[in-house]
């Protein structure tokens, strides 16, 4: 009789100590307060990323957005990094510097298109989606962001990234350097659309400051700035 006593409660302790457990992963998860509706469980990841939206175009939509950010400075593309050395050997450093600098202040003039984008992106979202990425990764949001907005984003960022490298000579510096590098013997013949470089790596940029602003908002309590969000990402 004692021992059939002696089980009992043990498995009701483990009973209990397993609900424990799954409050305590769910509230990891960002899950919050179960009770809480498909309404304000969406109302505060749209509201999330709002703030984290609006501040990711701040960031690098400035002057240094880019060129002062080490994270997401655009530099030489792939295909000339190799001799960039070689250039500044024989006196093109600061054409090299000139270049990349307009690269990234092309960035910058860019990244303010990218916030009606980013909200309509946000009006867009389901209730399915936001239980989605509210229980995904640290970095779930700025993924679906990713795979939404990328189109739109390329397409309006391109103009803008044309209109700014046309102004700053970004084309001509790029090709004449491409005539220096000709002359370094044993180099070979380089091409590239830089327009579509300068796009791509922009957009790498803007979602890269995204990640981290939903970072924060996740894991630091001082980045949930209001009552909603406090409610829907707090730790329990």
């Amino acid at each position: 009789m004692n021992r059939i006593v002696f089980l009992g409660a043990s498995l009701f302790l483990m009973t209990a100590l397993s609900f424990a457990q799954i409050g305590e992963i769910a509230s990891r998860l960002g899950l919050g307060n179960s009770t809480l509706s498909n309404t304000k469980i969406s109302s505060g990841l749209k509201q999330a990323l709002q703030i984290g939206a609006e501040q990711a175009v701040k960031l690098t939509g400035r002057p240094d957005g880019y060129f002062g950010n080490p994270e997401i400075k655009i530099l030489m593309p792939n295909n000339m990094r190799t001799l960039e050395k070689g250039l500044r050997m024989v006196g093109y450093g600061p054409k090299v510097d000139g270049f990349v600098l307009s690269m990234n202040r092309a960035a910058e003039a860019a990244a303010p298109a990218a916030r009606k984008i980013f909200i309509d992106a946000i009006t867009a979202i389901s209730f399915d989606d936001a239980h989605r990425i509210l229980s995904g990764g640290d970095t779930a949001a700025t993924s679906y962001f990713k795979e939404k907005t990328t189109p739109q984003l390329t397409a309006a960022f391109r103009p803008v990234v044309e209109r700014t490298m046309a102004k700053n000579g970004v084309t001509q510096q790029y090709d004449a350097l491409l005539s220096q590098v000709k002359e370094i013997p044993f180099a070979k013949n380089q091409d590239l659309d830089i327009s579509h470089y300068v796009v791509s790596k922009a957009l790498d940029g803007l979602f890269f400051e995204l990640g981290q602003e939903e970072r924060k908002i996740r894991q630091d309590p001082a980045a949930q700035t209001t009552s909603l969000l406090k409610e829907v990402f707090g730790r329990h």
